[in-house]
């Protein structure tokens, strides 16, 4: 079957054409007269027209999987000892990962409460610039303090919780976090908000010392990818303030790359980790469907929602992601998995793992894009990796699968606030939910049985390969249109570039990683992205780390060094 994705020019809107087009959808009768060109545009006439005998696949739930032993899975977590400190050696840039920060505390270069200062300085200094960051959106200088005097006194008596002690992370607002209020990056929620409980993502950071240095922006209830956002400010990319972070995770990203902290958690239902990591230079990942708790996550797309770590390195992204994931019973869709494991992640011979590649999905990027991706291909090959040409069919009816899907939950998740007054949400919001309320529930039920498609094909391609390797986006950071400021804008075309390759990982609840894999000419982050089936992100983390490693870094604009 031939390649079917296409790029598409749709005029970017802002100011008064963007607030006409908002209030002509919102309008009954004006909105009957642009539904039939919409449907077009978003593609749902090409659903509406599949002819598909297959049952609906409402979740992309795995099974159990092949499960490693027990010891495996105990293992893990003695792979990050401090003292062994597998650090990432190269002659650029090296971030702060979260091993530095352990091993600084051991040996008395700094402690968590001197830590704990400098983040405070650095969350005020990054927000009161010429040109605010927006990372950190919420953030309580006590209860930080508070944090670090218990984890210095841990370390001093020898009792520190794991690794993870006293080192800073940020955590999205789509997540519930004592003591703050959880906002979805709204203005509508928040003020009466506050959070009784850690979701259990939070709690399980916590739980290992993490210093919970406050909440980070996000797109506005995480429907947009570029990370602008009325209500808290526009989130801004260290490596060039001028341009977008990515979204919709995109205070997490922003906070990591910023060297606020070395790790964050972000939410992905369409490309949310991975896209605001790959333009922000840092890696992170998205793990297998309920593999990771989403209990105090806010529900917003039930059927392709994912929490997921963002780190500076693959080695902070890995423990992340040993932390938080595994069963919960506050969460009955992750009880049914394999142990979480990290099997040879120190491992650098990739003899006999096969990567697989769909050359015309892999070259639908800018050159540069696609010029780096095939440069992180040849650093696994140089490891002993083979190449494989593979063909994933469908790709076009699952992109439009994936975005009634996501957005159809969405509007249900908003239902009640959107029938009250539409006007307190953003206006690239108000598009995207009047466009979900055009669709009906043959539509939603169609795409579901092509989410059946979808999974069949990659399952299919997984049979001959173990990973499968893309750009993480088709083109860098956009840059910010400072005249549609501060209400925002709607730019569908550059949004179709970013999430070319990030959607199939949702609508098939496969796990899938970026990874940094150089720069453009003009010094923005370029993201390589690899898949995997499911459960095995091991698989994908033991490969990203080679990348990561043979990378050279480069400094970002906006930084702050924490010791």
């Amino acid at each position: 079957m031939p390649y079917d994705l296409k790029s598409i020019r749709v005029p970017r809107l802002w100011g008064v054409p963007l607030k006409t087009l908002v209030s002509l959808l919102e309008n009954g009768y004006s909105r009957k007269l642009l539904e039939s060109p919409l449907i077009k545009e978003a593609g749902v006439d090409k659903l509406r027209a599949l002819v598909l005998d297959d049952a609906p696949v409402m979740t992309p739930k795995y099974g159990k999987g092949r499960s490693m032993s027990a010891a495996n899975a105990k293992e893990t977590l003695s792979i990050f000892n401090f003292s062994h400190h597998p650090t990432l050696d190269n002659p650029g840039f090296r971030f702060q990962n979260v091993f530095d920060f352990a091993t600084a505390y051991r040996n008395g270069t700094t402690n968590p409460v001197d830590v704990a200062k400098h983040v405070i300085k650095a969350i005020k200094a990054s927000n009161n610039g010429k040109i605010p960051l927006r990372a950190i959106i919420n953030s309580n200088e006590q209860d930080i303090l508070k944090q670090a005097e218990a984890s210095k006194k841990r370390i001093e008596e020898g009792k520190a919780y794991s690794v993870l002690d006293g080192v800073p992370v940020a955590v999205k607002d789509e997540l519930d976090m004592v003591p703050y209020a959880t906002s979805v990056g709204t203005a509508i929620f928040g003020k009466d908000n506050s959070a009784s409980e850690d979701a259990t993502v939070v709690a399980r950071i916590r739980a290992a010392g993490g210093l919970l240095i406050g909440k980070t922006n996000m797109h506005e209830i995480g429907i947009g990818v570029t990370g602008g956002n009325p209500h808290h400010g526009v989130c801004r990319n260290p490596y060039n303030p001028l341009h977008h972070t990515g979204g919709s995770s995109s205070g997490s990203a922003s906070a990591v790359a910023a060297g606020l902290c070395p790790l964050s958690i972000g939410a992905d239902g369409g490309g949310s980790v991975r896209i605001p990591a790959a333009l922000c230079g840092i890696s992170g990942l998205k793990p297998t469907w309920s593999r990771v708790s989403e209990f105090g996550a806010a529900p917003l797309c039930w059927s392709v929602a994912h929490v997921g770590p963002i780190g500076a390195t693959v080695d902070d992204v890995a423990l992340g992601y040993s932390l938080m994931a595994g069963p919960d019973t506050k969460d009955e869709v992750s009880l049914e998995q394999p142990n979480v494991h990290l099997k040879d992640y120190l491992n650098d011979d990739l003899t006999g793992l096969r990567v697989g590649i769909f050359t015309p999905w892999f070259k639908h990027a800018d050159n540069e894009v696609t010029e780096h991706c095939t440069h992180a291909l040849k650093i696994l090959e140089n490891q002993g990796a083979t190449r494989h040409e593979i063909n994933i069919k469908n790709l076009d009816a699952q992109r439009i699968a994936h975005a009634v899907t996501i957005a159809s939950e969405m509007l249900t998740a908003m239902n009640e606030e959107y029938g009250k007054d539409t006007s307190r949400f953003a206006l690239d919001t108000r598009i995207n939910l009047a466009i979900a309320s055009t669709f009906t529930a043959t539509d939603y039920v169609k795409a579901q049985q092509v989410r059946g498609l979808a999974i069949k094909a990659f399952m299919e391609a997984f049979e001959d390969v173990d990973v499968i390797i893309t750009p993480s986006s088709a083109i860098t950071a956009p840059k910010i249109n400072d005249k549609a400021l501060p209400a925002g804008e709607s730019n569908l075309s550059a949004l179709t570039e970013i999430m070319r390759f990030a959607t199939a990982g949702n609508l098939t609840g496969l796990p899938a990683l970026s990874v940094n894999a150089g720069y453009s000419e003009k010094g923005l982050p370029i993201g390589v992205q690899l898949m995997g089936r499911p459960w095995e992100e091991s698989t994908l983390l033991r490969m990203g780390r080679i990348i990561d490693k043979a990378t050279i870094k480069k400094k970002p604009e906006v930084h702050f060094p924490l010791f």
